[in-house]
């Protein structure tokens, strides 16, 4: 008999933001074995069945309360313009503490956004590490002086608790949870039938000031593009800032500033996601792993991945091959910071 899939229930409250709401459902929706089977069941609930007002000029129908909770193998609770308690005082509502009193012990937890309220005034969060949006994070931390608040992350992974920062960044956390649930490869199809990166770089402190890159500004794409495709070879800072036209110090800020990392860690992310696929997908040996990522040694191979992962090459290949890339969890992504290396040494 084939294994259930995982089932994801999202939690619908008034004042949602549609965008929001739909995450869940696009990328775990899109996430399949190989076989071309689900490997996730998304249901949405709310407080009561019926209609639930969004931020928007409609509302949703949900047809599932609360109860739904309680069948849930992770939740997930997006953003809302209407939290009431949970935002203005850090308390729930009797009606939401005993929606939430459904959820089953072990059950993972997911918030995008403010969303992370709502797990916050359960208690869900005290002493872990979190985010939400950068525009309120002091007001967050103040609100819960017990949560370890990081308002530059896209996300943080606790475990059984994960927080997004601001709207998007629950795309992020979305396939961060594809990622470590099913492997790299799982992820980035996923990402790939959305039409997103399958891993955005840097925290949300580089949308604060400046969102966009000015328009009249030259951007560091074509160099990234021209890393891709020689992720075996020695790059050289020098080369990249060339297909710019830019000097080394201008480059390195400006891939700073669009990034939000360094050249040098970006390039590290590269080679560890290009060391992934190919652990899950091919039967090379470590040694040509490490070439065909650009790491040059199993010895350096084992030292990013390890360094990224959290486990051992051996233990990242034997979780994720065992089932073509669609195993179970136990190997930790990177971070949305990258491994930390120095900018200057990218081979």
């Amino acid at each position: 008999m084939e294994p259930s899939p995982h089932r994801v229930v999202v939690l619908a409250l008034a004042g949602l933001l549609p965008f929001e709401l739909g995450i869940p459902h696009r990328i775990f929706g899109r996430a399949e074995d190989g076989a071309g089977r689900p490997l996730y069941e998304i249901l949405t609930c709310g407080l009561a069945p019926g209609p639930v007002p969004t931020d928007a000029d409609f509302d949703i129908h949900v047809a599932h309360g609360p109860e739904l909770l309680a069948t849930a193998d992770t939740v997930v609770v997006p953003a809302s313009y209407e939290l009431g308690p949970a935002h203005e005082e850090g308390r729930l509502t009797e009606e939401l503490a005993a929606a939430l009193a459904h959820i089953r012990p072990g059950t993972r937890l997911v918030s995008i956004c403010t969303g992370g309220y709502v797990l916050a005034a359960a208690g869900y969060l005290d002493g872990r590490r979190a985010t939400t949006h950068w525009a309120s994070a002091a007001h967050f931390q103040r609100l819960f002086p017990a949560v370890r608040v990081d308002p530059d992350v896209l996300y943080t992974d606790d475990g059984d608790v994960l927080t997004s920062a601001g709207v998007a960044a629950g795309i992020d956390l979305c396939l961060h949870i594809v990622r470590r649930d099913h492997g790299a490869a799982v992820a980035n199809d996923a990402a790939r039938r959305t039409v997103v990166p399958p891993h955005r770089e840097g925290g949300q402190a580089q949308f604060i000031e400046r969102p966009m890159p000015e328009p009249q500004l030259a951007t560091t794409t074509a160099a990234r593009a021209w890393v891709l495709d020689r992720l075996h070879e020695p790059l050289r800072l020098t080369d990249m800032a060339r297909q710019e036209a830019m000097s080394v110090r201008t480059f390195t800020r400006r891939f700073r500033e669009e990034a939000g990392i360094s050249p040098g860690q970006w390039i590290t992310g590269r080679r560890v996601e290009r060391a992934r696929e190919l652990l899950e997908q091919t039967e090379l040996s470590m040694e040509q792993v490490a070439r065909e990522s650009g790491f040059g040694t199993a010895q350096s191979l084992r030292k990013h991945v390890q360094a990224a992962l959290g486990v051992s090459l051996t233990a990242y290949r034997r979780t994720f091959r065992a089932t073509g890339g669609a195993g179970g969890s136990g190997a930790t992504p990177p971070s949305p910071d990258g491994p930390s290396v120095d900018a200057g040494s990218l081979h």
